[in-house]
Order: structure tokens, then sequence, then C-alpha cells
């Protein structure tokens, strides 16, 4: 009888970092299921796609319950990546319904989704957090407020959830049009924080996904709920 292959799970999984670690995991025989909502152009039989609109949060347990419970039963590693920035700018500009909307898709989505996992065999979840859930930088208050609340988050399931390794992993600057708007098409005279991008390390898509690789090699160092930034390890 054959080594059963391992299901990994990853949200947003059609562009940037979640494409990468689809793409990395494939390669490295796992079984990948991916949610967002537009399907990637990979034709691999170990891929199986859900297209779902992530932002549609009082549709997630209804929508995504069977697809975790039933069609994927028992999993590996979770990848908790799909997320948005926000606007960059001033927080007494920021109007609550614009942080809303940020808080609503990287902080809440992922609390549904942590639900349905709660009902389910996992072994390891992986929310993809960031520095600024660390560092408060002018002009990233919605993005820097949701990630914040991203690592408790992960911590207080953590604290339920004793059979699955739970982490917040900030994998570091990497080249998306997210990063290319912050470098780009912002004053860095008035978001100072975007003149550290333009002048600092930035790294390919698939880079990043494989020091994720490698540092999950290494979860058994960390206690589950914490925050891991990788270029502090």
């Amino acid at each position: 009888m054959g080594v059963k292959i391992k299901n990994i799970l990853i949200t947003g999984c059609s562009s940037g970092l979640g494409l990468a670690l689809t793409n990395l995991y494939l390669e490295k025989g796992f079984k990948v299921y991916g949610i967002s909502r537009t399907k990637p152009n990979i034709e691999n039989k170990n891929f199986i796609f859900k297209e779902f609109d992530l932002s549609k949060l009082n549709e997630i347990k209804l929508g995504l319950k069977d697809f975790i419970k039933n069609d994927i039963k028992s999993i590996d590693t979770v990848f908790l990546n799909a997320g948005m920035l926000g606007e960059i700018k001033e927080v007494t500009k920021l109007a609550t319904q614009e942080i809303k909307e940020v808080l609503d898709l990287n902080l809440f989505t992922n609390k549904e989704l942590l639900d349905i996992l709660a009902s389910i065999k996992v072994s390891t979840i992986i929310g993809i957090s960031s520095g600024a859930a660390i560092k408060g930088s002018k002009g990233w208050a919605s993005y820097s407020l949701s990630k914040a609340s991203l690592n408790m988050l992960l911590n207080l399931y953590a604290k339920e959830m004793l059979d699955t390794k739970l982490l917040a992993i900030a994998p570091g600057v990497i080249e998306t049009p997210m990063t290319d708007y912050i470098r780009f098409d912002i004053d860095d005279e008035i978001f100072t924080s975007a003149k550290t991008l333009k002048n600092g390390p930035i790294q390919k898509s698939f880079e990043a996904a494989n020091k994720l690789f490698e540092t999950l090699k290494r979860k058994d160092e960390f206690e589950s709920g914490s925050f891991i930034d990788v270029r502090k390890i």
C-alpha cells in the first residue's frame, strides 16, 4: 500500500504568495486544495480548486463547510493567505467603513474558516501575517490593525485547537501588485514606510514560498499561537 498523499489547503491561491505556495506543494507531490475568486492556470490532477469569494462573510460556512469537512476531511497544512492591503492613507482621513472592509477579509474571513477547521483533523494552520502587525507605520492603519488582530485570533484559537499547531508568520516583503503600489504609487515623503520598502530587500513569490516551506520544518520549535517573522529566525 502506497504512502497517503498529504492535503494542503490554500486560500487566495490564484496569485502572489498563494499561487507560489500552490505550485511549490504540487511540485513536492502534495494534494493542494485552493480557494479563490479566480482559478489559477494550473493543470494538475492533485490540484482541486473551489471558486469562492471570501469577502462574502455570511456565505463562508454555508459555501465551504461541505468542501472542507467532506471533500478534504483531513489536512496537513492550511495557509490562510487571502487578504488585502486597503488604501494607504492617514488614519485621521480613514473612514471606519474602509477599515472594516480590510478587517472583514483579513480577520473575520479567517475566523469563519477556523470555525470549520476546528471540526476536522488539521495538523498545522498558518496565518500569513506581516511585520506591520507589530510595527505601526503612518498610512498602514487598516492593514496593521487587521494583521495584529489576526495574530491574536490565531493565538486564541491555539488555546482551543489543542491538536493543531497554529502560527502567524510574516514572510517578509514580496514583489506583488500590492507592494508595487506601495513602492511606486505612494508619496514616500508623506509615507516614509514606502521609502523603506523601495530601498529594502524584496523577494519573488517563489522565494517567499520556499522560505515558508523551510520554516515549517522547524515548527516544533515554536509554541502554538506564536507570531514568527522569517527575517528574525
